[in-house]
């Protein structure tokens, strides 16, 4: 069963995504950046990918499907790790990139 969170700012996501990503592979948050690649569906931000890049080419990565209110991670192989609910997201102008 997924787990329900709040997370109603793009910064509070990230913040979420950036230390879930980190800790699954033991990274070290300042040592690892979080990258953000907005996704858009006929010309609407519908959600972002996430990822952050560590040593020997390691990448990590999580998918926020907004329209759909959950957050998928996947580790550095690949593997489904977690799946989160939000009860509250960042809003239409946040998922632009623009909060």
């Amino acid at each position: 069963m997924a787990e329900v969170l709040a997370l109603p700012s793009a910064e509070e996501l990230a913040g979420y995504v950036h230390r879930t990503l980190c800790d699954r592979d033991a990274l070290d948050p300042g040592q690892a950046p979080l990258f953000r690649t907005p996704l858009v569906k006929a010309g609407r931000a519908c959600g972002v990918v996430f990822h952050v890049e560590g040593p020997r080419r390691l990448r990590a990565s999580a998918v926020w499907a907004a329209d759909a209110g959950r957050v998928i991670f996947y580790d550095s192989a690949g593997t489904r790790f977690r799946e989160v609910r939000l009860s509250e997201g960042p809003d239409t102008e946040e998922r632009q990139g623009r909060g």
